[in-house]
């Protein structure tokens, strides 16, 4: 059982940058991935990051300002967002899975352990 424990997020300006953390025992044998939620809205896939740190792919949403990274040291990953916009805000989170593959990566079904979610905010 992998239990992933989220930080960060809160509310923010339209512009500006906020960043998300995730931790958990044994996090550096999964590939993470982020997801967020908005109100009445289905999961929507941020960016995922093999167990590696290699093969990252965004969401064309997010490509060019959002980074995901970990730190398998600490078990730890990361979600940095920067020039965020009104339509970021949403609910987000952090999901593991032993090994993801490239046809099911934005799947939400395809990750097996969840976060708590942290909610983002970005006001215009």
């Amino acid at each position: 059982q992998v239990q992933l424990v989220q930080s960060g997020g809160g509310l923010v300006q339209a512009g500006g940058s906020l960043g998300l953390s995730c931790v958990a025992s044994g996090l550096s044998r999964y590939a993470l991935g982020w997801f967020r939620q908005a109100p009445g809205l289905e999961y929507e896939f941020v960016a995922t990051i093999a167990s590696s740190g290699q093969n990252i792919y965004y969401a064309k949403s997010v490509k060019g300002r959002f980074t995901i990274s970990r730190d398998n040291v600490k078990d730890t990953g990361y979600l940095q967002m920067n020039s965020l916009k009104p339509e970021d805000t949403a609910v987000y989170y952090c999901a593991a899975v032993a090994v993801v593959e490239y046809g099911n990566m934005e799947d939400p079904a395809a990750y097996e352990y969840w976060g708590q979610g942290t909610l983002v905010t970005v006001s215009s």
